[in-house]
């Protein structure tokens, strides 16, 4: 009787070692699913203000090469 209570408490453990173990699994997939959120998140925020950035950098541009052909030309004009 008392090899069978063992061999059912080795079982038991067993069982529950493999819950405990299935439930950190999970706990690291949850894990690095968020991180990869997070870092996704990251990327897309620093890819949107260097975009913002290379945006603001053209207009500025475009309007120092508007205002120089502008007055070049009204120089040539009334020149």
């Amino acid at each position: 009787m008392r090899m069978r209570q063992s061999i059912a408490e080795i079982e038991d453990a067993f069982f529950e070692e493999i819950e405990e173990d299935r439930e950190e699994a999970e706990r690291l997939r949850r894990r690095a699913q968020r991180r990869q959120a997070e870092r996704m998140h990251k990327r897309r925020h620093r890819h949107g203000s260097m975009r913002f950035l290379l945006l603001v950098l053209v207009l500025i541009g475009t309007a120092v090469a508007v205002t120089y052909a502008m007055f070049t030309t009204l120089y040539y004009v009334l020149g």
